[in-house]
């Protein structure tokens, strides 16, 4: 067996197995607009503050969806619904064509790209970005939000997909 100091270091592995069991709600998110849509999906997600209302979302350094979100100013929080684990799956892969089959309709606010059924949309203004290690975390100033349904969120647990019950 392993000594309890092999057991408590950060390492790659152990970090994500121990934050795994965390659970996280699943969030798309989108900029860009009908012509040039964008889209990543994230695991870090929250509220931050009610004056000014503002949200957190981390980002990886290495996403190539990220800059053109950024570039644009603006970006859409798509909150997954139940039943949206193959929309989760379809964002997270790297590259492609990720709105290929995607219906979605301009934010209020901002045009970025409003997803169809999900649980919750929150519009967004980028109104800071800070380096984190490997990651963005980036400020966004909600400019409109909504609950769409009276169905539960899809979250993320333990390295699957689950509904939130």
């Amino acid at each position: 067996m392993a000594d309890a100091s092999e057991l408590t270091k950060p390492h790659s592995e152990n970090f994500r197995s121990v934050l795994g069991r965390l659970p996280t709600g699943v969030v798309v998110i989108t900029g860009g607009d009908a012509k040039r849509p964008s889209g990543l999906v994230v695991g870090s997600f929250m509220s931050v503050s009610l004056e000014p209302p503002l949200v957190a979302v981390c980002v990886a350094k290495t996403s190539t969806s990220w800059p053109a979100i950024e570039a644009g100013g603006h970006f859409c929080a798509n909150v997954l619904a139940q039943g949206q684990e193959a929309l989760a799956r379809q964002f997270a892969a790297s590259g492609g064509d990720k709105f290929r089959g995607v219906s979605f309709s301009p934010a209020p606010a901002s045009g970025a790209p409003l997803l169809e059924r999900v649980a919750a949309w929150i519009d967004c203004r980028i109104y800071e970005r800070y380096e984190a290690g490997d990651h963005w975390l980036v400020l966004g100033e909600v400019l409109e939000l909504s609950g769409v349904g009276d169905g539960g969120a899809l979250v993320f647990h333990s390295g699957s997909f689950r509904p939130l019950a």
